[in-house]
């Protein structure tokens, strides 16, 4: 497990010839301070204490809450993977200290069950389940030893209280996997339900068999949640990608309600007021949905634009509603859902791909944000991180890969769909590109006709594309994109395209006085005369594709790619490698003035290290957060991660 508190230890330094012992550890500390928000999946509340709520996420880590969800903090990460989405939690209700998490992995079939039997302080992986991909997990309400969990390959059982596990489906059954829904009977732990993503299945003999329960239900229909009433078994709910079903009978025989989401909205989890059987929440991929007389009406209690994945009312304040969405994180009701507002305090879980700090106000800092739509884009902190404030009307829902700030103000947001400018009313388009034709011009002077050969800007469209970099740092600006770099002598009032790099995707831009570096997929650029004219420079051969650059002022150039990190002495016609640097995947490669260091991150390490250009020697900090960039600024080191937000520590002085 890795807690919040994260050793963070000095590893040895390397001169270019020879080796350095070993550096000792040092206790530091680091967190996530923001922007609040990002994906939640999955809630589970202390049977003893409805107000101590544990939420799951989708990058391993475990939220804890103490006061009915209005404020988080980071219990723990499951593993040190960053891919497991915690999509089911259940607490113990023979044992409030004994946590069971049931994951799977995004991208590929992987998984597991977690157990922790201290209250989630600490985890173990079990071994019965290892790889397993988890998408459901239930405790019999009649006997808590008894656990079903549902997953790619199967219904399996466990009746020891997780300790071993077996599959209750057969092997040879065609059809029963994929399993994403489980519902155990309230009074007979022997019936189980499971929701597949063909159709819902039953056994009323611990899995010794099965049958189909599909009568009423439309073909195909992939079962994401399936309740039981607690005081009436006969009466069964299950969501589909097709609707909402309701049984009378067991599951025999399923009529679908009307008034819910049509067809093609998908009901990802049903919740029964634990107070009232009657009033049932729906979460659904838009919005959340409520009936008070058992399904036969339904009205929307969101916005379409929430997706939600789960739901927790309040057993002892039924007025009390949790929601944990897609982008928005948890959304708290006090009034049965009547309306909503974000208790996101302590939880970050956003995707930061661009950091800006405003040279002129040294306590701001600007934060672009990914994959939130309207909830994400641009985020604005006047106090170090510690507070942020969401600016992104005008935007659009566009994602943000890069930030621009000019000496004399301007704020530029690279997005996916170009250039924005803020502006006192927000955020407005800057993508106009043209291209410059001559065009003859006679004037009279002296009673002679003068011919004049002028530049005329023609509009050639807008710039469309998805803009990685940005610098604005002389009279000059540049933007690099996915399909190319484009230049500005008007302050983003127009671009032009630059030929030598058309259609190539842009990774890097700097500007060190009249020269400018350009790093391609597979190239690099470089400008003596501000932009104008243009030299290509070799990569080393080793190197696949370059990521990131910068260049150190009176000093070296340097490069990172797949394959590591290079550094010449001669603006790029020769390179060297620095010996036994330990990361590769380099994705940021950035120099600091404050520590005089060059700072390098990678894609696949939670290191960040810390490069003398004189002497090639480095350090390197453990944080425990994988990053996209790094900075040092007011004494601290601040990153964008790839899921947690803004993330800052302290650091002791390189020098």
């Amino acid at each position: 497990m890795i807690r919040m508190h994260l050793r963070t230890f000095f590893l040895l330094g390397l001169m270019a010839s020879c080796l350095h012992p070993l550096v000792n550890a040092e206790q530091e500390f680091w967190s996530s301070v923001g922007p609040e928000g990002g994906d939640a999946r999955s809630f589970a509340a202390n049977p003893e204490n409805p107000k101590h709520l544990l939420m799951g996420t989708t990058n391993s880590w475990i939220y804890e809450s103490n006061d009915d969800g209005t404020s988080w903090h980071r219990l723990a990460k499951l593993s040190i993977r960053g891919d497991l989405v915690v999509d089911n939690l259940v607490i113990d209700s023979s044992d409030q200290k004994t946590i069971f998490a049931a994951v799977w992995a995004l991208d590929h079939l992987d998984g597991g069950l977690f157990i922790s039997h201290d209250g989630g302080v600490s985890w173990e992986q079990n071994k019965d389940m290892d790889g397993q991909s988890i998408h459901a997990l239930a405790q019999a309400p009649s006997d808590p030893k008894t656990l079903v969990a549902g997953t790619m390959t199967g219904v399996y059982r466990s009746q020891d209280s997780g300790v071993r596990w077996s599959r209750i489906s057969l092997a040879e059954n065609q059809e029963l996997h994929e399993v994403e829904s489980i519902a155990i009977d309230p009074v007979n732990s022997q019936i189980i339900y499971a929701g597949t993503w063909h159709l819902p299945w039953k056994t009323t003999d611990g899995g010794v068999s099965w049958h189909n329960i599909k009568k009423g239900l439309i073909d195909d229909s992939d079962v994401f949640s399936i309740i039981v009433d607690p005081k009436m078994p006969t009466v069964v709910y299950a969501s589909a990608c097709s609707g909402i079903y309701k049984s009378d009978n067991g599951g025999d025989l399923f009529h679908k309600v009307q008034g819910i989401p049509s067809t093609a909205r998908r009901t990802r989890v049903l919740l029964q007021d634990p107070a009232d059987r009657r009033t049932i929440y729906a979460g659904t991929t838009e919005g959340l949905y409520k009936t008070t007389d058992a399904g036969a009406y339904w009205s929307r209690m969101t916005g379409g634009d929430a997706i939600v994945n789960d739901v927790y009312v309040d057993p002892k304040n039924p007025q009390h509603v949790l929601l944990a969405t897609d982008r928005s994180g948890i959304m708290l009701s006090d009034n049965s859902g009547r309306s909503f507002h974000a208790s996101n305090t302590g939880f970050t879980q956003r995707q930061v791909a661009a950091l800006l700090f405003d040279p002129a106000h040294p306590q701001r800092i600007y934060a672009g944000v990914l994959n939130d739509k309207f909830y994400g884009g641009v985020f604005m902190s006047e106090n170090n991180g510690s507070t942020w404030e969401q600016r992104s009307q005008g935007l659009g829902g566009d994602d943000v890969f890069s930030l621009g700030l000019a000496k004399d103000g301007t704020l530029l947001a690279g997005t996916g769909h170009g250039i924005s400018r803020w502006t006192s009313s927000g955020w407005k388009p800057a993508n106009m590109i043209v291209a410059y034709e001559q065009e003859a011009k006679y004037v009279v002077q002296r009673k002679h006709r003068i011919k004049m050969v002028l530049s005329v800007p023609v509009s050639q469209g807008t710039l469309d594309s998805r803009i990685r970099t940005l610098s604005l740092d002389g009279d000059t600006w540049f933007a690099g994109g996915s399909d190319g770099l484009y230049k500005s002598n008007d302050q983003a009032r127009s671009w032009q395209s630059v030929s030598m790099f058309a259609h190539s995707p842009i990774f890097s831009v700097q500007q060190d006085g009249k020269t400018v570096y350009v790093a391609t997929r597979a190239s690099l650029g470089v400008s003596k005369d501000g932009g104008q004219t243009w030299d290509a420079c070799p990569v080393p051969q080793k190197l696949t594709s370059v990521r990131s650059l910068t260049k150190v002022p009176d000093g070296h150039l340097w490069i990172g790619g797949p394959e590591g990190i290079y550094w010449s002495k001669d603006d790029g016609y020769s390179w060297f490698a620095p010996q036994r640097v330990p990361i590769v995947e380099i994705n940021y490669i950035g120099y600091s003035p404050e520590l005089q260091r060059v700072l390098v991150t990678s894609q696949l390490s939670t290191l960040i290290l810390a490069i003398d250009d004189k002497t090639q020697t480095w350090k390197g900090w453990d944080i425990g957060w994988t990053l996209r960039n790094a900075y040092f600024d007011n004494g601290r080191m601040i990153g964008a991660s790839m899921f947690d937000g803004v993330i800052v520590g302290d650091i002791e002085s390189v020098r």
